[in-house]
């Protein structure tokens, strides 16, 4: 059986603006320096702004919103004079880049309420439907988890022991086709009285197209258990592929019509500015991030609390 929940006593007692600082340290570490080298200057020099613009870059923030948030930082420099702190201007910036993604999940009132998560292998999606499922329980709903993932055994391991220490319910088979696990989950659902239906799919590549083609009949399935299900359709993402992920969004979205994302694996990754590269190509809301192992290290996306994380 898995353990979802392990945390040590310290990691426990952390504030989540705390853990999520450390999580993107290694990301905030890349801008320290050029950050440094304008403080006390009277302008910004093309050498410390090209600094600047290679940290940004090797943050994986990529070319368009790295030249939106230089522009911007001259902006407001220029207004604000040279005794401004380029760290506060950076923020300032960064969260005005990132508010689009700002729109956190709501559950409407359609009972059950589905929500279909997808990812590629490797991305976290099963783990992220676990601390999901408890995130939804802490505001008082109820939920059945529907394993979807009838190809891999252990994502049916992770979800039924999450279910047996919670008391969640999760409809599984093992093999067989995943629509119909996801159909029985829904009529489930419907039949105890459950709030919420987490819909975990198998890990596939984007490039696979029979697996993609599973994936929309999947959603076909769907809709025809619950009229107007999914009613949350996610991408789960893993932050250490940086501009992989747009690539894997736009794929996504035009097979299911994504309604948001969820990042996973920020802590420890130096990418952790791909968050800004994807308010730049496209604001699809982004509902989650995730900074740790920890059953609560998953937690609705504010813009401004990452941009404090990753500036400094």
């Amino acid at each position: 059986m898995f353990d979802l929940f392990k945390r040590g006593p310290d990691e426990e007692r952390r504030p989540w603006s705390e853990r999520l600082k450390a999580g993107l340290g290694l990301s905030r570490e890349r801008l320290a320096r050029p950050l440094a080298s304008i403080l006390g200057r009277k302008a910004l020099s093309e050498e410390s702004m090209e600094e600047l613009e290679t940290a940004l870059l090797g943050a994986d923030v990529g070319v368009p919103a790295t030249e939106h948030l230089l522009e911007d930082l001259r902006a407001r420099w220029k207004r604000s004079g040279a005794d401004a702190d380029p760290r506060a201007l950076l923020k300032e910036s960064l969260t005005e880049l990132l508010s689009p993604l700002e729109r956190p999940l709501v559950i409407g009132p359609p009972r059950p309420f589905v929500i279909m998560l997808a990812g590629v292998n490797g991305a976290g999606k099963t783990t992220s439907i676990g601390k999901l499922a408890k995130h939804l329980q802490s505001q008082g709903f109820s939920v059945l988890l529907a394993a979807g993932d009838t190809f891999r055994a252990a994502a049916r391991e992770q979800l039924e022991a999450w279910g047996a220490r919670n008391n969640v319910h999760v409809i599984a088979q093992h093999g067989g086709d995943p629509a119909a696990v996801i159909f029985d989950a829904i009529a489930a659902a419907r039949a105890r009285g459950i709030d919420i239906v987490l819909a975990d799919t198998a890990g596939r590549l984007a490039t696979q197209h029979q697996l993609m083609e599973e994936l929309k009949k999947i959603r076909r399935v769907i809709a025809k258990a619950q009229e107007g299900a999914p009613h949350e359709t996610l991408l789960v993402l893993d932050a250490n592929t940086g501009q992989n992920a747009l690539a894997q969004v736009a794929a996504f979205d035009a097979a299911l019509g994504l309604t948001g994302l969820v990042l996973t694996k920020l802590d420890g990754t130096a990418k952790g500015g791909v968050v800004a590269a994807m308010a730049a190509s496209r604001a699809l809301p982004l509902r989650f991030i995730g900074v740790g192992e920890g059953l609560d290290d998953l937690r609705p996306f504010r813009a401004g609390e990452f941009a404090e994380a990753l500036v400094g």
